[in-house]
């Protein structure tokens, strides 16, 4: 890791009304891993955006290989070796898996694309990768995960010196965590440089050589990962010492609210039962495919069960459409924010009442003062950061986004809500924030179901554990739970 690939200083960038970098700089040699750590807002995502060619800095110089470099668009990026895997994937569904490992550099016959020869080098490389998939499936029959690792592959495709890597793990199970982990280090012996960003301070130890903090668009500065730890890092995040990261409340043992016995839906759910209890915290965990989501989704309303009884407040309900999940007191905070749970181009007022349209308006006449009242209430109440609701909610950071969709289901005033990874892409401020109001919804008499892959997390915020593994529970964990508890049941070997 002598040779210095890329340089960055006095990195000056301003949107209107907002300084986003103000004299940011980085470095990346080859060979390295170089993690760049920050709240939501911090910059982080600017910064490499003008490294991609998409933002133009007001300021500041670039160099790679020590010369300056000029990078006015994406394919200058490219051409200079510089690949990005953004967090929000850049994937077509509608074609194959080959296809899109190969968009923009696709392998031409005499006189149509060898789509043959594409498919047989895509599948070496999914091969490579130890993913069970065909090269010729098309692209949005494939789960969350798998999509992610297609980025990353077609990134490493590409031959790029320099990999930006945005929130790589945040759709992966440990399993795929690891195959990515081993891709790296391989890249690294090819001396690739790896600038990778992560809100998941626990994989620095493993996998980055060095740290960058930034906080408010300013450089803090930069450390040997070997010799820092994480609340060292938390606090050049956050300019303070980050206590009581995780609150909770043990639970009083309530009554049991919901009740599921036998839920399958013929496909990824199969003979699921388990119980809610009044203002607890049932978690949910498993490897990424176990069923998790799938099984939430067919409790709400979102999937078809085949079989399988539904009881609220220990009478049978029929839930077959999100309305009727809604009327019943169910609540879902989807796992995927941006495509499942956000209307990103209308203003959060739209987002925060979008569910409780019957409380503003009747026939063709909307009663506005109420809509901004409902909106207002909810976003004091989760704390939302922003200067007016009428500002676009695409705009908001992770966190607040998240904390506008969970405001949204409070006013609907939910027995039951749903959390699926709710602090998934969220800086450690805002999960801290997040797990404050999930502590005080169940001092209200709110039951959580709370998935995450993010076992820790499940640990710490759970009053009881359900194991998913392959459709099926392969445990409830009552107390005691630890991680090496958890991964057996999700790792047993079921048919």
């Amino acid at each position: 890791m002598d040779t210095l690939l890329l340089k960055m200083e006095g990195v000056t960038i301003t949107f209107p009304g907002v300084k986003a970098l103000e004299d940011a700089r980085f470095e990346l040699k080859s060979g390295e891993v170089h993690a760049v750590l920050g709240e939501n807002g911090a910059g982080k995502s600017t910064l490499i955006k003008i490294l991609g060619g998409i933002y133009h800095p007001g300021s500041g110089e670039i160099f790679i290989d020590g010369k300056k470099a000029v990078i006015t668009n994406v394919h200058d990026a490219q051409t200079m070796g510089i690949s990005i895997i953004h967090q929000e994937l850049m994937l077509v569904p509608d074609m194959t898996i080959a296809e899109n490992i190969f968009l923009g550099k696709e392998i031409n016959g005499k006189i149509f694309l060898n789509s043959k020869e594409m498919e047989v080098q895509a599948q070496k490389l999914l091969d490579d990768a130890e993913l069970n998939l065909k090269a010729n499936t098309k692209l949005r029959r494939l789960s969350i995960a798998n999509q992610q690792m297609v980025e990353i592959i077609r990134a490493i495709s590409f031959g790029a010196r320099i990999i930006v890597m945005d929130e790589p793990t945040s759709s992966l199970s440990d399993k795929e965590v690891a195959v990515l982990f081993d891709r790296i280090r391989r890249l690294k012996n090819m001396g690739i440089g790896i600038i990778y960003i992560s809100h998941r301070i626990s994989e620095f130890d493993e996998i980055a050589d060095r740290i960058t903090v930034l906080r408010d668009g300013k450089y803090i500065g930069t450390v040997e990962t070997k010799s820092t730890d994480r609340n060292d890092l938390i606090a050049m995040m956050v300019g303070r010492e980050l206590k009581n990261f995780y609150t909770k409340d043990s639970a009083d043992g309530g009554e049991t609210i919901l009740e599921v016995e036998h839920l399958s839906d013929g496909d990824m759910v199969k003979d699921v039962s388990f119980s809610v209890r009044r203002g607890e915290i049932l978690g949910f965990a498993g490897l990424v495919g176990a069923g998790r989501s799938e099984a939430m989704k067919c409790l709400f309303g979102l999937r078809k069960k085949t079989s399988g009884v539904i009881k609220i407040d220990g009478k049978e309900v029929s839930i077959p459409n999100v309305r009727s999940a809604l009327k019943r007191g169910l609540g879902l905070i989807p796992e995927n924010r941006k495509t499942e749970g956000l209307y990103p181009v209308r203003n959060i007022r739209f987002n925060s009442s979008i569910v409780v349209l019957d409380q503003f308006i009747r026939g063709i006449s909307v009663n506005n003062r109420r809509e901004q009242e409902i909106a207002d209430m909810y976003c004091t109440k989760m704390k939302v950061k922003t200067p007016t609701l009428d500002q676009i909610i695409g705009k908001l950071s992770g966190g607040n986004q998240q904390k506008v969709i969970i405001g949204r289901w409070l006013a609907a005033n939910p027995k039951v809500l749903i959390l699926d990874e709710p602090t998934r892409g969220i800086d450690v401020s805002a999960k801290a924030e997040i797990y404050a109001i999930i502590n005080e919804l169940t001092k209200e008499g709110v039951s959580i179901i709370l998935i995450s892959s993010e076992l820790p997390e499940i640990i710490n915020m759970s009053d009881r554990v359900v194991v998913m593994n392959h459709g099926h529970i392969a445990g409830i964990i009552e107390s005691g739970f630890t991680q090496e508890k958890i991964m057996h049941l999700a790792t047993l070997d079921i048919a």
